[in-house]
């Protein structure tokens, strides 16, 4: 009996620990420099731990109440030091590497976002549960992500591919390569990436350089931008297939350049849109 006693009292100490170390990760004060790590912890239910953030940070809509620190031009240390932040949170092609390394000699802790695949999404989510002592909710929103992800992929097999050129920036000109993120999401939807084999991930490239791609489709992401950007008249060259059979697609880019679950839906809507592409292209055929 003295034995049985013992084994409750033993497990009912260990629980009673886990639920004080989790207690305490609820606690911590998290600097989260990147708008994805941001979106990703409010997905987890620990958004209320973030005491600083950085520009662009605007999901949900209570992450816009979050102190601002800088951006992708510099994070301001003195002020991110004055938070007392028990943790920094980041990406480290989001900000730059001096700042991050000056953050860490001051004493704070550096963690860094490893989502840099679509698959990683769901390991990332739980990641963020151990650290805040949310595992339940990050396994939660992590199977939904992966289950959603799955039935995404299971729709597109089999289908036709469609030459695509995902025009990231228009001036200057600016497209993606097969070891980019945006270029995974295309390929889900069986989308032949025109400029895939390019040296560099984010190419400078110029309206040749599209004319002699010949893509099927072009996509023209809603990127948010201080600076207003110049539209592309792609009507004054009717050589590139895209514009003769005026296949053009628009696409939510907060949806799909962050490493969230909110990605499926614009992956979803990506997918969907290029199957309209193949109809287009089937009937001019």
């Amino acid at each position: 009996m003295w034995v049985l006693r013992l084994a409750l009292f033993v497990c009912f100490a260990l629980g009673s620990a886990n639920l004080l170390a989790d207690a305490n990760k609820q606690q911590l004060r998290i600097v989260a420099l990147a708008p994805h790590i941001v979106e990703n912890l409010y997905t987890i239910g620990a958004g209320e731990q973030i005491v600083g953030t950085v520009e662009y940070a605007d999901f949900p809509k209570a992450a816009n109440k979050i102190p601002r620190l800088g951006g992708h031009q510099g994070i301001q240390i003195e002020k991110l030091l004055a938070l007392k932040p028990d943790l920094v949170l980041a990406w480290k092609t989001g900000s730059k590497s001096d700042d991050l390394a000056l953050i860490e000699r001051m004493g704070v802790k550096v963690l860094y976002s490893e989502a840099n695949e679509v698959e990683k999404v769901s390991q990332e989510l739980r990641r963020l549960g151990k650290l805040t002592g949310r595992e339940d909710a990050a396994k939660l929103a992590a199977t939904e992500f992966q289950q959603k992800l799955d039935a995404i992929k299971a729709k597109q097999q089999g289908k036709a591919s469609v030459a695509v050129f995902y025009q990231l920036w228009p001036e200057p000109m600016m497209t993606v390569s097969k070891n980019t993120w945006i270029n995974q999401l295309i390929e889900i939807c069986h989308g032949s990436n025109v400029f895939a084999n390019s040296r560099t991930d984010y190419p400078l490239i110029s309206i040749e350089n599209v004319i002699v791609a010949k893509p099927e489709v072009i996509i023209l992401p809603e990127e948010k931008s201080k600076t207003k950007q110049p539209i592309i008249d792609w009507q004054q060259w009717p050589e590139v297939p895209a514009v003769k059979h005026n296949q053009f697609i628009q696409v939510n880019a907060d949806l799909l350049h962050r490493f969230t679950t909110r990605m499926l839906d614009g992956l979803d809507e990506l997918c969907d849109k290029i199957d309209q592409t193949r109809a287009v292209l089937k009937d001019v055929q």
